[in-house]
């Protein structure tokens, strides 16, 4: 049983580096296509779901108008036009609305990063803290000492006395 298993594992093995070899030659993008096609389906048919989840019903709308307009067949250049141009808008008007959600989102962040900045100056303030270190006075007993310093002798050293003669008021 160890015997067949060990080589199970081997041919996994040999199998993982043949896959891996293609992989970094580049000889998978068929296997890229085929995850990107499958996550595009998956990513359509759930934005619905999820706009409506997280309560973005204008969102829906708008996708809702955008899905109706692309399966219109249009008899004429003109309204071929006019359904491009509203679908430009509805696309338009999409991303305002994200970029509208996401900076909801920042100042919704921003606010409870400053509730939370407010919240510990609060605790902060209400700390006390104790002294690092406890005083206790210890009773030393120190006997007397004198000391006596003898007194230099004053010294007295004149100041020499300098003479200037000064020609006259000239340019200083």
């Amino acid at each position: 049983m160890k015997n067949t298993q060990a080589w199970g594992w081997l041919a996994a093995g040999v199998l993982a580096l043949g896959l891996n070899g293609i992989y970094q030659d580049g000889g998978a993008a068929w296997a890229h296509r085929a995850v990107n096609e499958m996550t595009a389906r998956i990513a359509d048919r759930s934005e619905a779901v999820l706009a409506l989840a997280s309560g973005r019903a204008d969102w829906f709308a708008a996708k809702a108008n955008l899905v109706g307009a692309r399966n219109e067949t249009a008899s004429c250049r003109l309204a071929t036009a006019v359904a491009r141009f509203q679908t430009r808008i509805a696309r338009t008007q999409t991303g305002l609305a994200s970029f509208e959600a996401m900076s909801a989102r920042e100042q919704a962040q921003f606010a409870r990063l400053e509730a939370n900045r407010a919240r510990i100056e609060a605790q902060i303030s209400r700390v006390r803290f104790a002294p690092a270190f406890n005083t206790v006075e210890i009773p030393a007993i120190c006997p007397r000492a004198r000391v006596r310093i003898p007194r230099a002798p004053a010294v007295r050293i004149p100041a020499p006395v300098v003479h200037l003669d000064m020609p006259g008021l000239g340019p200083v």
